[in-house]
């Protein structure tokens, strides 16, 4: 995980609850944050548009926080990598 990643995602978890970025840490889990499953959904639509990825709606129930986030996007990403798709500008 790379720290632009990982700045990267929490700027678009900031944005789409309106939480100042630096109220949120790799450590953070969504129960401290405040976020529910809505507000998960609403952060995978903004994740899926920042880097162009497809996140399976699943995903909302099992990751709990910021950390597990940034590795479900890194690990996307790194598929899609794989696949031949460029990786968006910036990761």
């Amino acid at each position: 995980m790379s720290e632009e990643l990982i700045q990267r995602v929490i700027r678009v978890i900031a944005t789409s609850q309106r939480i100042p970025a630096e109220n949120i840490s790799l450590e953070s889990t969504f129960e401290e944050l405040k976020i529910d499953s809505l507000a998960g959904i609403e952060i995978l639509f903004a994740l899926e548009s920042e880097f162009d990825i497809d996140i399976p709606d699943e995903a909302v129930h099992s990751i709990k926080g910021i950390r597990g986030m940034v590795e479900g996007v890194a690990s996307l990403l790194a598929v899609k990598q794989s696949a031949g798709a460029p990786a968006p500008s910036g990761a």
